[in-house]
């Protein structure tokens, strides 16, 4: 079992105290967004045996186990982090796997370098992804019902903005959608700032359920993207809850923190909310136009004691484990490679003693018990 020694990511977005605060440390005063948790090549968790990317390679089998590998090749195939939102993240989606394959291999051919700030696919994966909250979490999640998106933006009282509300009563509704989405990012930039504008004082004027759309367009006044927000569900996670976002779905974090867990994978189609590059009709390719409720999990418990995130993919199996008692122990032995997180109080693994945003890897058939008093969550995988 390796103790874990992870890198903080500063992006812009990210809040300058909650990941300090979780893991008892003063703030920098710089903003600290993610904390990864994992065998990413651009930020690999480091042991006392090397990276965590260097360990795996030493002797794959032995790290993961047969079958992961045999599944899943000589890789870790999950991410960890912690996340911490302090500003609206981008509206994405991700694509399936075999968009991801398709996609890869056609820029490949077109001899777009990886690097290169247009390339859509840095990798040949899909990139499915669950976010459990650990204090409130606001999000962004799947298409509203096309008729209630067009009552958020009709009561808004913008003239500009009533051609997407005549769209959105059109049929069928998943061609209303994409016709309304392609609208509004294909738009004249200078129109639709001074549609931005005009929404996001009426967002402020009107609060409520348009306050997170006023937060979002002062972040990013002037975006599209502040509009194409207006197409989705709005999520509000309590600390255990999560969401599961499959190929196709468009969403984005808002404010709070939380545990991430997700496939190894950086493909990302942006939509808005962000200066980096919006490629629109491949976006278009990708999204799925079809209302759908958030679908907010909550962890099935077994008598164990282990309390499960339910997922369709294979990729990684996210759990946890609330410990009320110092005495109690629990055997975590599993044939697969884990990432054992704690998130609060005191927890025991191994010889390890964790606290707040510690972690260890615990490699494939290695005993892994756990005792204390404090909420542990586990990351390994189906195989």
């Amino acid at each position: 079992m390796d103790r874990l020694d992870n890198t903080i990511r500063p992006y812009a977005w990210g809040s300058p105290t909650a990941i300090p605060h979780l893991l008892g440390i003063e703030p920098t005063g710089e903003p600290q967004a993610e904390m990864w948790m994992g065998a990413h090549p651009g930020a690999p968790s480091r042991t006392e045996r090397g990276t965590l990317v260097e360990v795996i390679d030493a002797d794959p089998e032995k790290e993961l186990g047969p079958a992961a590998v045999a599944k899943f090749g000589p890789r870790l195939p999950f991410l960890l982090k912690i996340l911490a939102a302090g500003a609206p993240l981008s509206l994405q989606v991700h694509p399936d796997l075999e968009q991801a394959k398709e996609g890869y291999a056609d820029e490949e051919r077109r001899g777009i370098p990886v690097d290169a700030p247009h390339r859509n696919y840095k990798d040949a994966n899909h990139k499915p992804e669950l976010i459990c909250a650990l204090t409130e979490f606001d999000g962004l999640c799947g298409f509203r019902d096309p008729l209630a998106a067009a009552g958020l933006l009709d009561d808004l009282g913008v003239d500009s903005l009533k051609p997407y509300v005549d769209l959105l009563h059109a049929h069928p509704e998943d061609a209303a959608l994409r016709e309304v989405l392609t609208a509004i990012l294909t738009a004249d930039p200078e129109e639709m700032s001074r549609t931005v504008a005009e929404a996001a004082t009426a967002c402020t004027h009107l609060g409520g359920a348009y306050a997170p759309y006023a937060d979002i367009a002062h972040h990013y006044p002037g975006d599209p993207g502040v509009i194409a927000a207006m197409l989705l569900n709005h999520v509000r996670l309590q600390p255990g809850e999560a969401l599961y976002l499959g190929a196709g779905i468009p969403h984005a974090y808002l404010n709070g923190l939380g545990v991430e867990i997700m496939a190894n994978s950086d493909n990302v189609l942006r939509c808005g909310l962000t200066p980096k590059h919006v490629d629109v009709p491949e976006l278009l390719r990708i999204v799925r136009f079809r209302p759908s409720d958030p679908g907010v999990l909550r962890p099935e418990a077994s008598p164990d004691g282990e309390e499960l995130y339910e997922t369709p993919i294979d990729e990684f199996r996210l759990s946890r484990y609330v410990l009320p008692e110092a005495g109690s122990a629990h055997d975590l032995t599993r044939a697969t490679p884990q990432i054992l997180l704690c998130t609060a109080g005191s927890v025991r693994a191994g010889e390890h003693d964790l606290t707040p945003g510690r972690s260890v890897f615990v490699p494939a058939g290695e005993k892994a018990e756990v005792s204390g008093t404090g909420t542990l969550f586990r990351a390994t995988v189906v195989a």
